[in-house]
C-alpha cells in the first residue's frame, strides 16, 4: 500500500472517530421530548400551532445553554411524530417515541379522542405525558403519568351554560354534537348538565349525529322548531363550515356559541360571515395580551408571521411544563425507568407556574386549577377576550 494510499485512509478514519466522538458528546449533552400532534391532515392547523408554540418554549431554553440538571446542562431536542389524527397512527408514534427513542417525555395529543389511548400507552410504559388541550376527564383518570395544560370539560361546559343563562338570558338551548366523539360528546353532556341546573330539567334539546354529518336537516329543523335561545355546538373548526352551511339552510339565525376546539388561526378563513359575532370559550387570547403572554404573541408573530391560537399558547406551555420538570430532578441516574419516575413526580408538583395561558397549579389527578376565556368573533374576524370565569 502506498504511503499516499495509507495517508487518505487515516485521513478518513481520523475524520470518522472525530465525527463519532463529537457525536458522541452531542447525545451525552441532549435530551429528548416527544411530540404527538396532527401535523397533517384536517387537524393540521391545530397541530401545527401547537408544535410552533412548543418550538418557541424549547429555543428559549436552548439559547439559555439549555436544561440544568444537576450540575449539567442540556439542550432539548423534539421528536417529532405525525399522528394524523389517526388513533391507531398516534399509538404506533408513541411507542416509537418511548422504545425505539427513549424520550423521557411526550408533549401531546391535542385530540380527547386520541389523547385518552396514547394517555393509556404512556401510563403503561410510566412515562409523563402532558396533553396541550385534552379536555375530557378520561384522558387524565387514574392516571399518574398523564397531565394536561388546559381545564377540563366538566368546567368548560359549566362556564358556557352561565354565559348562555346569565349574559345572553337564554331561557332554553339546543346542543348539536357528534355522538361518535369523545370530545363533543363529554362537552354536550356537561353543556347540558350545567344549563338544566339552572333553568330546570328538559331546558335543553340534544341533538346529535353518529360518523355522518352531510345530512343534518332533521335535527335541525327539531331544534329550529323548539324556539330554543341559543345553541352549543362543541365540534372540531374544521366541521363548522358544513354545520353553519345547513343551520342557515335550516332557518336557525340566532346565537350559535362553541367550545375550545373552535379556535383556529384559519376559522374566518373556512367560515367566513357565519362566525362572526358568535363565542367560544378559550385558554388564551392573543388579542390584548400582555406579559408573558404577550412577549409569546410577539414573538410567535415574528416567527411564523401570525397570531397564535390558544391552541399555540398552550404548546408553548405543556412543553415549558414538561422542561421545568425536567430540570427539577437532581440528575440522571443512568435507569430510564427511575428518571421517568422522578419526571412524574416533579411534574405533579408543579405549582404558580406562570405560562402564557395564564397561572397553573398543578396535582397529583394531572388536572390543572385555572380558569377560562370566552371569546368573541369580532366583525373583523379577529379572537377579542369577552370575559373571563374562574373556578
Amino acid at each position: 500500500m502506498s504511503l499516499r494510499k495509507f495517508g487518505k485512509i487515516k485521513s478518513i478514519f481520523s475524520a470518522l472517530a472525530l465525527s463519532l466522538l463529537v457525536t458522541g458528546a452531542q447525545a451525552a449533552e441532549t435530551i429528548k421530548i416527544g411530540i404527538n400532534l396532527p401535523l397533517s391532515g384536517g387537524m393540521k392547523n391545530l397541530g401545527s400551532n401547537s408544535l410552533e408554540g412548543a418550538k418557541i418554549a424549547k429555543d428559549e431554553v436552548n439559547a439559555q445553554g439549555g436544561l440544568l440538571i444537576g450540575d449539567k446542562r442540556y439542550l432539548v431536542e423534539f421528536v417529532e411524530g405525525d399522528n394524523q389524527s389517526n388513533v391507531e397512527v398516534a399509538v404506533r408514534e408513541a411507542l416509537s417515541q418511548i422504545s425505539g427513542e427513549n424520550v423521557l417525555g411526550i408533549v401531546g395529543p391535542i385530540i380527547s379522542s386520541i389523547a385518552i389511548p396514547v394517555g393509556g400507552i404512556s401510563e403503561s410504559f410510566k412515562i409523563s405525558m402532558i396533553s396541550p388541550t385534552s379536555t375530557n376527564p378520561r384522558t387524565t383518570q387514574k392516571r399518574p403519568f398523564v397531565f394536561r395544560a388546559c381545564f377540563l370539560d366538566d368546567f368548560q361546559g359549566e362556564v358556557m351554560a352561565r354565559f348562555a343563562t346569565r349574559d345572553l338570558k337564554a331561557e332554553k338551548a339546543a346542543v348539536l354534537f357528534d355522538f361518535d366523539n369523545a370530545y363533543p360528546k363529554g362537552l354536550a353532556e356537561f353543556f347540558k348538565l350545567s344549563f338544566e341546573k339552572e333553568k330546570g330539567e328538559g331546558s335543553v334539546v340534544f341533538e346529535s349525529w353518529e360518523s355522518d354529518a352531510s345530512d343534518l336537516s332533521k335535527q335541525i329543523a327539531r331544534i329550529v322548531e323548539s324556539d330554543a335561545d341559543v345553541l352549543f355546538v362543541p365540534q372540531y373548526s374544521s366541521e363548522l363550515p358544513n354545520i353553519f352551511k345547513q343551520l342557515e339552510a335550516g332557518g336557525w339565525s340566532k346565537p350559535v356559541l362553541g367550545g375550545d376546539a373552535w379556535e383556529a388561526s384559519d376559522l374566518l378563513e373556512i367560515c367566513g360571515e357565519s362566525c362572526k359575532g358568535q363565542y367560544f370559550s378559550s385558554h388564551f387570547a392573543a388579542l390584548g395580551a400582555k406579559g408573558i403572554a404577550g412577549d409569546f404573541v410577539k414573538k410567535f408573530n415574528e416567527v411564523n408571521g401570525s397570531t397564535p391560537t390558544a391552541f399555540g399558547g398552550l404548546g408553548y406551555d405543556s412543553a415549558k411544563l414538561l422542561m421545568e420538570a425536567i430540570s427539577r430532578i437532581d440528575g440522571f441516574s443512568g435507569n430510564l425507568f427511575i428518571d421517568r419516575a422522578k419526571i412524574k413526580e416533579q411534574m405533579a408538583a408543579i405549582k404558580d407556574f406562570q405560562g402564557v395561558s395564564g397561572v397553573i397549579n398543578m396535582n397529583p389527578s394531572g388536572d390543572p386549577l385555572k380558569g377560562a376565556v370566552i371569546i368573541r368573533i369580532t366583525d373583523t374576524g379577529e379572537f377579542e377576550s369577552y370575559t373571563t370565569v374562574n373556578p
